[in-house]
Order: structure tokens, then C-alpha cells, then sequence
């Protein structure tokens, strides 16, 4: 019988204005660049990129087509009031481990797919900030420093590589009070700055990293579903934890 001829595998060639737009709705939905805020001109862009004046237009279209910039004759391109500030409710009131809980659940609801798009999607570039923010957690932990901004930032880089500006914009709306391993959490205990939780969550954001960078969408998505189910856990355990000091303080005061 003869061999299976092998899959041949084509990658599409991001277009320039991909990269413009990229770029921009990052810091757009970042927050560099302000609702409000008036672009750099068309001759300026054309500069900070090193492409054309066509290139910047077809970006421009893009970004107004999302809903993120508008252009105003005689006066420029504007970001706008984007939809990121609908979700704004999701950072408020949420400092019970309930709604950490309910959280994870949107979270999970989110990012496994966003993992699996990532791997099938992302551009060197994309795939580069993703290990950026993996090695700069790495970095804070080794030095004992709060590792939450980094942990946030790899979620968001995953996002961003799904090249889908939604997953970006829920992400940014649910925003870093969803990383429980920071001093400024809500949900902070000690338990969750310990040097062992935060390698165990290295060792599950290594996994996701592998199979986004082997461009293995299941493996990302199985990766991404397992440390979300983990994060669960840990908080479960954490109300076991609440539980078992509130008995042990009632003990004592019956003695």
C-alpha cells in the first residue's frame, strides 16, 4: 500500500494593515490610547510603521468597521467610546469567591475557545508576546514580586493572537481582579502568593504556551480548560479552608 501522501500545510501572509490594526486595537483596548484621543496623521502613521498611505487607510477601515475609531472630516480619526465600557459592571462588586467562581465559569466560557483560535491564528509576533508575559512571570517570581499583571497580561496576549477583537474587549472588561495570585485581589489570601501555587501555575501556563506555539488548537484548548478547572478548585478549597477556620475558632471560644 502506498504511503498517505503528507498534509501539506499553507500559511496565509498576514496583510500589512493586520499588523497596523493589530497593533492599534491593542493599545486602543488597552487603554494607551484614549476614548476621545485623535489618532496620529495618516504621513505620521505611515512613518511609525513603514508603510503605505493605502496600508494606513485599509487599517483605519478596519478599526472603524469594529466599532473602535471614527474618521472626522478636516479634523482626523477618533477613538471612540468602545464596547469595552458596556461590561464595566463585571469589575464591580465582585470580591466574594462566589462571583470569582461565576468568573471563571465566563472565563472558561472565553478563553478555551480563544486558546484554541490562538494556536490556530497567531503570527510570530502574537506568539512572542504570549512568552513574553509567560517569562516575565517567570521573572517576578523568581524575585517574590506580585505576578498578577503578568498573569493577566499572558490571558490577554492569548486573546489578542485570536485576531478577533472581542475576545480582547471581554478579557480587558473582566479585567486583572480576575488573577487571584496579586496582592491587590480581591480575593487575596496567602496561600495563593505561595512560591508553590504560582509554579503550579506556570507549569499549566507552559502547557497552553507549547501547544499555541505548535499551532495545536485541540492541545490549547484541553491546556486552557484544565488550568481554568484547576483555578475552580483552588477556590472551592479555598471555602473548605473558610469553613474549617470558622469551626476551629468556634471550638475555641466553646473551651
Amino acid at each position: 500500500m502506498a504511503d498517505a501522501a503528507p498534509e501539506i500545510r499553507i500559511e496565509r501572509k498576514p496583510k500589512l494593515s493586520e499588523h497596523v490594526v493589530s497593533a492599534l486595537r491593542d493599545q486602543i483596548l488597552g487603554g494607551q490610547i484614549q476614548p476621545g484621543q485623535k489618532l496620529p496623521t495618516e504621513g505620521q502613521m505611515t512613518e511609525t510603521f513603514g508603510v503605505s498611505r493605502t496600508v494606513i487607510r485599509e487599517a483605519m477601515a478596519s478599526l472603524a468597521a469594529d466599532g473602535l475609531v471614527e474618521s472626522r472630516q478636516g479634523a482626523g480619526v477618533f477613538v471612540l467610546e468602545h464596547p469595552t465600557l458596556a461590561f464595566g459592571s463585571f469589575n464591580q462588586d465582585i470580591r466574594k469567591v462566589s462571583q470569582a467562581i461565576n468568573v471563571l465559569e465566563v472565563r472558561m466560557g472565553i478563553e478555551i475557545e480563544s486558546a484554541g483560535l490562538a494556536a490556530q491564528r497567531h503570527n510570530a509576533a502574537q506568539e512572542a508576546r504570549i512568552q513574553e508575559a509567560f517569562f516575565e512571570f517567570e521573572r517576578l517570581l523568581n524575585l517574590g514580586e506580585p505576578t498578577g499583571k503578568a498573569d493577566f497580561a499572558f490571558h490577554r496576549e492569548i486573546a489578542s493572537a485570536t485576531n478577533n477583537p472581542f475576545y480582547v474587549e471581554i478579557i480587558d472588561a473582566l479585567g486583572d481582579r480576575t488573577i487571584p495570585c496579586d496582592r491587590n485581589s480581591p480575593w487575596y489570601s496567602v496561600e495563593v502568593l505561595s512560591t508553590e501555587y504560582l509554579t503550579g501555575l506556570q507549569r499549566e501556563h507552559l502547557l497552553i504556551l507549547k501547544a499555541i506555539s505548535a499551532s495545536d488548537a485541540d492541545a490549547a484548548r484541553a491546556a486552557m480548560r484544565a488550568h481554568l478547572v484547576a483555578a475552580q478548585h483552588r477556590y472551592r478549597q479555598r471555602l473548605t479552608s473558610q469553613q474549617a477556620e470558622y469551626l476551629a475558632a468556634m471550638r475555641t471560644k466553646a473551651i
